[in-house]
């Protein structure tokens, strides 16, 4: 029998008494099988988090309000986890917007911890962007401006970005899906309404009395052996038989998937990230990196009714001891309907930047120092460092290079949407051909992207979106032109806040 240290020992006793979002390390496995196995897969109804309505409207512009606090939430059946949660939900409400339609979003801190906001995805001024020590303190709230002038609709999303702390923010449950909208894509015949879903995929641990456990083995990764679909753990959601749209985030700390039927039958993916691709592709599974999104259509005609279809997860490195992570949620065909939604050949016209018109090319090497931080370039986060300084309209090239065996790490870049060129010097998978913020550097791979500085002057983050990595410390910035408005020119301000 192995003897464990007193240390040790004294991880698993403090777990014993149920203390919140405790580390504690491999010892923990006998209580991860008995929080999975309190929930039998597919047995939860599939739900979608609510629409969040603006608490007034003028001719330009939506007021939303949410306020972070700390709330109980059944998440495992028959229990209830303490979460911190953007109006008190895990995951915190949908919003949606039109394009070109300006949002403003009151965010009010009633948690005791530091947080920061921000939309990922969105073209946002710098003070606005959730520069990570642009902290709302507790007892604060700050307003976030936002044009909605992305380049075409697409799904976004708001979490936490509190430096060094928004891997347990967002663990804890700081997040939300944004959807921006627009009359090119409602035009198209594409599914909508009840057939058009959100689906954010998070995975958490859990001990035996419902309350997290947040382990970043030794600041390396955050894994779950719950996999939850918009806060329900492996949901089971009931269908007609009829197409369907899924718009799938990945909104975990550090674990990525590879989505695929268990019918073998082939997903349609029809947007990335920033939008829709210019036409649809059909693959057998998608590899989706914490942060992505895809936009999926999947089509129920071709079961018979009472058929059960799962969504599988096929991407299991370093995941022996926990059960069920190679399943996400599961599709009952229940019913018959009619179905007038089509997927068109052409979604839209979609301008790829050649090559030549890039000014110069940047090279950022990803990778773990050797006393344990994660870092760009062999350095971490300055607030005074600048690392590149592109001038507005200009394109670049960003080689992104990883130099290590030991794990990936899944780029955003802050501002800009931009393409993949090519991995290792081959052309991207078929459905990575749109606009992306986010891009999966592989193990000893290197990834080259193209985009355009634009919109906005100033300082601007670029990270690894393993967020455990982000907070220690693979983080930097850019320099959108010269001076440009401080990140940190809008602070939050202290409650109470006036009438929005």
């Amino acid at each position: 029998m192995k003897r464990i240290s007193r240390r040790e020992a004294m991880k698993i006793a403090a777990l014993a008494g149920g203390t919140l979002l405790l580390p504690v390390g491999l010892q923990y496995r006998g209580y991860a099988q008995r929080a999975n196995g309190t929930v039998e897969p597919f047995t939860v109804p599939f739900r979608t988090p609510p629409v969040l309505n603006p608490t007034r409207s003028d001719s330009t512009t939506d007021y939303y309000q949410i306020t972070m606090r700390k709330a109980r939430v059944e998440i495992l059946p028959g229990q209830t986890t303490e979460i911190w949660g953007y109006n008190g939900i895990f995951p915190g409400p949908v919003i949606r917007q039109r394009r070109n339609r300006v949002s403003t979003l009151r965010f009010i801190n009633n948690l005791d911890v530091n947080t920061s906001l921000h939309l990922h995805g969105m073209t946002s001024s710098p003070q606005y962007d959730g520069y990570a020590e642009d902290f709302i303190p507790p007892g604060y709230y700050k307003d976030y401006v936002y044009s909605n002038n992305t380049s075409a609709a697409a799904n976004l999303w708001y979490h936490d970005h509190a430096l060094a702390q928004s891997s347990q923010n967002v663990y804890r449950g700081l997040a939300g899906m944004y959807i921006v909208q627009d009359d090119e894509e409602l035009a198209l015949p594409l599914p909508k309404g009840n057939y058009d879903i959100p689906v954010i995929i998070q995975d958490r641990q859990f001990a035996p009395d419902g309350s997290l456990i947040f382990d970043n083995r030794n600041q390396t990764s955050v894994m779950g052996d719950v996999i939850t679909v918009n806060g329900v753990p492996w949901p089971r959601m009931q269908v007609a038989n009829r197409k369907y749209r899924f718009r799938v985030l990945n909104a975990s700390i550090s674990r990525s998937y590879r989505l695929a039927l268990s019918t073998g039958d082939q997903l349609t993916v029809i947007g990335t990230d920033s939008g829709l691709m210019s036409a649809p592709v059909n693959t057998p599974d998608i590899r989706l990196a914490m942060g992505e999104r895809y936009d999926l259509i999947i089509d129920f005609s071709r079961y018979a009714i009472g058929t059960r279809v799962e969504l599988q997860n096929l991407f299991l490195p370093n995941n022996a001891f926990f059960d069920n992570i190679d399943r996400i949620m599961c599709f009952d065909v229940v019913r018959s309907e009619t179905d007038d939604s089509v997927v068109p050949n052409t979604l839209r016209n979609l301008e790829f930047i050649p090559e030549a018109a890039a000014v110069r090319t940047r090279d950022f090497v990803v990778q773990q120092r050797n006393d344990g931080v994660w870092v760009i370039n062999g350095n971490g986060w300055d607030r005074n460092r600048v690392d590149a300084n592109p001038q507005l309209e200009e394109v670049e090239i960003w080689t992104l290079r990883n130099t290590a065996n030991v794990s990936f790490h899944p780029m955003h870049l802050h501002l800009i949407d931009a393409q993949i060129l090519d991995r290792n010097g081959q052309p991207p998978f078929p459905y990575e051909r749109g606009w992306k913020d986010v891009f999966y550097v592989g193990e000893n791979e290197t990834v080259r992207v193209i985009g355009r500085f634009r919109s906005y002057s100033g300082k601007f983050m670029y990270h690894c979106h393993n967020m455990v990595h982000e907070d220690r410390d693979m983080m930097s910035q850019f320099q959108v032109g010269r001076g440009g408005i401080d990140p940190m020119s809008a602070p939050a301000r202290p409650l109470p806040a006036p009438p929005l």
